[in-house]
């Protein structure tokens, strides 16, 4: 097994659209933006542009991490999608990642100074107060299933009473009047990116844990459910 393997890593799940090329546990490039629409257009020449930079051909690459939600129907199946046209075309692995577990890892960089022992809740923006949530320990060890939570006056009272949370993610500033209240609420605010799948991504690798790329699907949480089109002037 390939000690500092050539990853490339792609994250769609929410309105950032970011890719990042790494080596081992070194960060070779990234490249980002922040449209939700246009994932479908942009995906394909960021990954274009983060190998060239870093003098690389897709050939070099060892296998393609993906974050795979919850988040957006769309952009998880741009991302998925992309993820395994690359796999089948160069014979690689893919290395799925939760997205929740990828933002608790951006969280980790990003912690408020004065705090020493913490868990993490990150969130994913859903509808209205509800955000797609879990809870992490300070090693990133999962101690709530990925779950949705509409956020209240009660949500996360009792964890808050006697231990440090620290929120992030998309779905985190419209809750954070609310958690505020309490004073062990922390709140790192940063944007999703496709750096921080890197260490969970490194660490299937090295386990050899590759998903299924005819059968892996992304997780969505809740079915999906289209929106009827509005068209006036029509009767039953």
């Amino acid at each position: 097994m390939k000690e500092e393997p050539i990853l490339l890593h792609i994250e769609t799940a929410t309105e950032v659209c970011s890719v990042a090329l790494t080596r081992g546990d070194t960060l070779l490039g990234v490249c980002e933006g922040r449209d939700g629409n246009s994932h479908s257009k942009n995906l394909l020449p960021y990954i274009d542009h983060v190998l060239k930079e870093a003098g690389l051909n897709p050939c070099d690459l060892d296998a393609v991490s993906v974050s795979i939600g919850p988040g957006s129907y769309t952009g998880l199946r741009i991302g998925v999608s992309t993820a395994k046209s690359f796999a089948y075309t160069l014979e690689i692995p893919v290395l799925t990642v939760s997205t929740l577990e990828s933002l608790a890892q951006g969280a980790l960089q990003h912690l408020p100074s004065d705090i020493d022992d913490f868990q993490i809740v990150p969130m994913i923006d859903a509808r209205r107060m509800e955000v797609f949530a879990a809870r992490y320990d300070r090693q990133l060890q999962l101690l709530d299933e990925v779950a949705p939570v509409i956020v209240d006056d009660e949500s996360y009272r009792d964890l808050l009473a006697d231990q440090t949370v620290v929120f992030c993610g998309n779905g985190m500033p419209k809750c954070k009047e609310l958690l505020a209240r309490s004073s062990n609420a922390r709140f790192a605010d940063f944007e999703l990116s496709a750096r921080y799948l890197l260490p969970s991504a490194l660490h299937k690798w090295q386990q050899q844990d590759f998903a299924n790329v005819a059968y892996f699907e992304p997780f969505y949480l809740k079915e999906y459910v289209p929106a009827k089109p509005n068209v006036k002037g029509l009767h039953a």
